[in-house]
């Protein structure tokens, strides 16, 4: 199937910057839409952005709209997640998520392949 490998995440000061990544193998060609995806201790899984195959096709939560940027590498099978002004809130771990669909989703089950997290933790 699709192997989703996320890289990037640490342990930073709020107000600073961190750019995760997801790279994808196995059968690529299943991958489409890609969208990143947080869960806080004690919380659910939250929506954080998402890109279609038309790359200019994003959305994001409100609450990252303006710091956080999405991006895609199609040739490489590589999704990023540019993250600025960072607040102790960001703190989670992310995933990753990939659709064989071309249009992007906001909700979790609207991707089928996730890879295992990376933390990001933001310090005040």
């Amino acid at each position: 199937q699709v192997q989703l490998t996320e890289s990037g995440g640490g342990l930073v000061q709020a107000g600073t910057s961190l750019r995760v990544s997801c790279a994808a193998s196995g059968r690529t060609f299943l991958v489409n839409a890609m969208g990143w995806f947080r869960q806080a201790p004690g919380k659910e899984r939250e929506f954080v952005a998402g890109i279609g195959w038309r790359e200019d096709n994003t959305a994001y939560e409100d609450s990252v709209q303006g710091r956080f940027v999405i991006s895609r590498d199609k040739d490489n099978n590589m999704l990023f997640l540019q993250m600025d002004n960072l607040k102790p809130e960001d703190t989670a771990v992310y995933f990753c998520a990939a659709s064989p669909s071309p249009f992007l989703s906001t909700v979790a089950r609207g991707y089928d392949y996730w890879g295992q997290g990376t933390q990001v933790t933001i310090s005040s």
